[in-house]
């Protein structure tokens, strides 16, 4: 397994004296001074610098993979599936992780978009750690209202994920994702930011499965992935 060298600066998860202080400033300011409702406040543009050695120790990384446990002929016969629950149930490996998915893109994005389903779970905690806009990009027929699509091929068929527009034209979007083996769903989520309107700020994925071409099939030199066997 490869792994970053070293792990990124701390994003900065709030603890209860930060919300404390936080509120406490939300009260004193005065009306009309914040960004408007339904808006984004943009953070001030950096460049993504995906697989680069990051700061501090990756001890907490390594542990982390170790947790991910892989359970042969699952869902069928042939496949080996990467569990993550133990991974997300440990606290430390679980914040460490998500530290290392968005470490290179910091400041680069203003919205996190989440591929269904378990992309859900690490987009959430890295819009939240960052203070960022969560998107879900959902699989197709899934979302109440109207929304955009993108396809990509199956190894039978094809199949559709879709996304509302939310946010703001022109909105930077990083996507998350569990898994990368072939890269179509990521290609297919990058078509998507772009029918709405969105700059892709990048991709960052757990574990990427090399020899199965995804690397090259989403073509992105701001592609990150934290494990990698």
């Amino acid at each position: 397994m490869l792994y970053p060298a070293e792990l990124g600066a701390h994003v900065g998860f709030p603890t209860r004296k930060t919300l404390h202080d936080s509120t406490r400033k939300q009260k004193s300011a005065r009306p009309g001074r914040g960004p408007k409702r339904g808006t984004l406040e943009r953070v001030p543009e950096q460049s993504p610098q995906p697989n680069t050695p990051l700061a501090g120790s990756s001890a907490e990384l390594r542990r982390a993979e170790s947790l991910i446990l892989e359970i042969p002929d699952y869902p069928a016969s042939g496949v080996l599936f990467r569990d993550i629950t133990p991974l997300i149930a440990d606290g430390p490996a679980f914040r460490a992780t998500v530290e290392a998915l968005v470490a290179p893109f910091r400041g680069a994005f203003d919205v996190v978009a989440g591929l269904e389903a378990r992309g859900f779970l690490l987009a959430s905690a890295a819009a939240y750690a960052t203070g960022a806009g969560l998107m879900p990009i959902r699989k197709a027929g899934k979302l109440p209202r109207p929304a955009a699509r993108a396809g990509y091929s199956l190894e039978y068929g094809v199949a559709e994920i879709e996304a509302h527009a939310d946010f703001p034209r022109g909105s930077r979007v990083l996507l998350i994702d569990d898994v990368l083996a072939t890269g179509g769903t990521l290609v297919a989520a990058r078509e998507l930011l772009r029918t709405l309107g969105y700059e892709a700020a990048g991709a960052a994925v757990l574990f990427e499965i090399e020899g199965l071409g995804g690397r090259d099939n989403v073509g992105d030199p701001e592609l990150h992935t934290v494990f990698r066997s």
